[in-house]
């Protein structure tokens, strides 16, 4: 109960910086003219939805992703590192890395990209699109991606949740239009400009710019695009979602639209191919994806 109580009391402290920091955001695009930065009914719905997620996921690690990791502890390399700059460096690196994996496994399979494609589906670009996350990404499985391979490193579990939540603090702040190119940092760490390439939903966006922290995992695989190159980024997915301001609905629809393809055509293969599969085996229209047609 007390891991609990740590973990709805670091939601409630981190709420209160995310709202401040997307009221100065506000502020800062008014005073330079630029009224159409939030929407009342978006933003609100990215509030709800937000909240929702971080409090069943601060619930789920205090009450089962952890002792899962202690379990897989005993089994790994148990390297257990000393605290210092060089050890710390190697965990941040390797949660990105990892985060980097699951960020495109959340894209290439139907099933994780149930819990993505909520993050995905806005039309605009603002700090509180960072909260459009989905309460059913501890439920989905996607977090053993993230947090698995450090335990059989031998990582302690608190470095990693500690790794892992500042990882998710260092994303929020890319989440906007109102800073420009970064010079040299954009050879090296994800910014604001790469990570509105990959909220695009055009040709030469999708599927582009995957990294958390570091940009330079996209450079390595291949998966890198500028935003000069980019074209005009259009926000969203391919097919956007009916009901665009329903907290519950963004979280839920593609799961249910998952399961109703599965019993429609007897087919569990589904599951794991990529979202817009079912549209190429059965010429039926898949979820609200955002790499329609794309994969083979």
């Amino acid at each position: 109960m007390q891991d609990v109580l740590h973990a709805l009391f670091f939601i409630a402290a981190f709420g209160l910086v995310f709202a401040s920091v997307m009221l100065a955001e506000y502020g800062y695009a008014r005073l330079q003219g630029r009224r159409n930065v939030y929407f009342f009914r978006e933003t609100l719905a990215n509030l709800v939805i937000g909240a929702s997620y971080k409090i069943v996921d601060g619930i789920a690690i205090a009450l089962f992703i952890q002792a899962f990791y202690l379990w897989v502890y005993d089994y790994g390399l148990q390297w257990q590192p000393e605290l210092s700059v060089w050890s710390v460096l190697a965990l941040v690196v390797f949660i990105d890395f990892c985060f980097y994996v699951n960020h495109v496994l959340m894209h290439k399979v139907r099933w994780f990209w149930n819990v993505h494609v909520t993050h995905h589906s806005s039309e605009h670009m603002n700090f509180s699109t960072a909260l459009r996350q989905n309460f059913t990404f501890a439920l989905s499985g996607a977090w053993f991606f993230w947090w698995i391979p450090a335990a059989l490193i031998g990582f302690d579990k608190d470095w990693v949740l500690l790794a892992i939540e500042g990882n998710l603090v260092y994303q929020f702040f890319l989440h906007t239009e109102q800073v420009g190119r970064l010079g040299w940092l954009e050879k090296v760490f994800n910014t604001p400009s790469h990570h509105r390439v990959h909220h695009g939903s055009n040709p030469d966006q999708i599927d582009r710019n995957f990294g958390g922290i570091f940009i330079f995992w996209d450079y390595l695989f291949g998966t890198f695009r500028d935003e000069k190159d980019a074209g005009e980024i259009k926000y969203g997915v391919t097919r956007m979602p009916e009901r665009m301001y329903d907290p519950f609905y963004l979280q839920v629809h593609d799961w249910v639209a998952m399961f109703r393809d599965v019993w429609r055509y007897r087919d569990v293969r589904i599951l794991y191919k990529h979202p817009d599969w079912v549209n190429e085996k059965y010429g039926q229209p898949g979820p609200a994806v955002h790499d329609a047609g794309n994969h083979h």
